[in-house]
C-alpha cells in the first residue's frame, strides 16, 4: 500500500529535477564591476567610528577602478545618518571619489522613527538618495526576543538583544544608477527563497546580502551563510554578492557558480568583482515551491488512501470459525 505514495513521491521529484535540468536558462549578456569592502575584525573601544574610518580607508583605493557599485556589509555604519550629517557628506565624497554608488548597513536609532533599525542605505555622489530598506525579518535572540516578558532573562546570559530592533515592512528595488537594479537583504534573510525570488520578479538585476558573523568567526558559520548565496542565484537566475564585515565574502553568478575569490574570515580588503548579469526568468521565480507543495500533497493523499482502507477493513464483516462435527468451533492447536 505504500508503494504508490513513494513512487507518487519519486515522479514529483523526478519531474521536479527534470524541469530544473532542461529548462531555460537566463541568458547572460553583459556585466557590471561590484566592489565589496570588507573591513574585518575591529574591537574595542568607540568600534563604530574606528570601522567607519577603516571602511573609507579601503573604498578610497577603490577610485579609478570604473566600478559600478560598492557595497558594504551589515551594520557597517553604527550612527544614524540623518543624525549625522557629516557622515553621510564622507560617503558622498566617496561617492564622487570612486564614480560610484555605495550601498552600506545603518544599525541605529532612527531619528524620524522611534525604535533600532537594520537598514540597507544607498548612498550617492549628492548625498542620501533616498533608497532604504529595513530589515524585514529578524533573527531571534540576537535581534529581538520573543515573548521578552517571558524571555527576557535571556539578555543575562548570552549577548541577547537588550531592545529589540523594528522590523520593516516591505521589500525594496533600488536603482543603483546606471540603470543597475539592486534587490538588498540583511543577514540570515538570505535563508528565506521567497526573499530572493520577490526581488527577482520586481526586476532586481543584482541580489545583494550585507551580512556579518563576527560572533560565529572561529566555526563553520562563515563559510556556510556565504554558500546560501549559490543557491539563491541558481534558483533566480540572478548574480548574488555576499558581503561582510569580517569574511566570507563571496559572489556567485546567475548560475551559482562562484565569481572571483572568496574574502576569507579576519581579511580586510575592497576586492572588485566583474559580475555577469541574466535575464529571463528560471522556473522557480515563475512557479515557486510548487515541486515540495507537490510532494506533500502526494504523501497527505497516501495518508488519506490509507484511513480509507482502514475504515472499510474495520467495518467489513469477519469470516466465521469453522465448526467440527459435533457444532464446536474449531481453536488453533487443537
Amino acid at each position: 500500500a505504500r508503494l504508490p505514495a513513494v513512487a507518487a513521491v519519486v515522479t514529483v521529484a523526478a519531474v521536479g529535477s527534470a524541469a530544473w535540468v532542461w529548462s531555460p536558462r537566463p541568458q547572460t549578456d553583459e556585466r557590471v564591476r561590484i566592489a565589496v569592502v570588507q573591513p574585518g575584525v575591529v574591537a574595542g573601544p568607540a568600534s563604530a567610528d574606528r570601522r567607519f574610518d577603516r571602511e573609507e580607508r579601503l573604498t578610497r583605493e577603490l577610485a579609478g577602478r570604473d566600478v559600478d557599485l560598492i557595497v558594504w556589509g551589515e551594520s557597517s555604519v553604527g550612527f544614524d545618518l540623518g543624525a549625522r550629517p557629516d557622515l553621510a557628506r564622507r560617503l558622498a565624497a566617496l561617492s564622487r571619489e570612486t564614480g560610484a554608488e555605495l550601498l552600506v548597513n545603518v544599525d541605529a536609532r532612527r531619528s524620524d522613527r522611534p525604535g533600532i533599525f537594520k537598514s540597507s542605505v544607498l548612498v550617492g555622489p549628492e548625498g542620501l538618495t533616498g533608497d532604504r530598506y529595513d530589515k524585514m525579518r529578524l533573527v531571534p535572540f540576537g535581534e529581538y526576543i520573543p515573548a521578552r516578558s517571558l524571555l527576557g532573562w535571556a539578555t543575562s546570559v548570552g549577548k541577547a538583544a537588550g531592545e529589540d530592533r523594528m522590523r520593516g515592512t516591505r521589500q525594496v528595488v533600488m536603482d543603483a544608477g546606471g540603470g543597475l537594479r539592486i534587490g538588498p537583504m540583511v543577514c540570515f534573510e538570505t535563508a528565506f527563497p521567497d526573499m530572493s525570488r520577490a526581488l527577482a520578479e520586481g526586476g532586481a538585476d543584482v541580489l545583494l546580502a550585507q551580512s556579518s558573523t563576527s560572533t560565529f568567526q572561529q566555526s563553520w558559520a562563515p563559510a556556510q551563510h556565504a554558500s546560501i548565496a549559490a543557491l539563491r542565484a541558481a534558483e533566480t537566475g540572478r548574480p548574488m554578492v555576499h558581503a561582510t564585515l569580517t569574511g566570507v565574502s563571496a559572489v556567485y553568478g546567475p548560475d551559482g557558480g562562484r565569481t572571483g575569490p572568496w574574502l576569507g574570515r579576519d581579511t580586510s580588503a575592497a576586492h572588485v568583482y566583474d559580475v555577469p548579469l541574466a535575464h529571463g526568468t528560471t522556473p522557480y521565480v515563475r512557479f515557486g515551491d510548487w515541486v515540495p507543495q507537490a510532494a506533500l500533497l502526494a504523501v497527505a493523499a497516501w495518508c488519506a488512501a490509507e484511513v480509507l482502507r482502514v475504515r472499510r477493513r474495520s467495518r467489513s464483516p469477519r469470516a466465521p470459525h469453522a465448526r467440527t462435527a459435533h457444532g464446536s468451533p474449531t481453536r488453533p492447536g487443537r
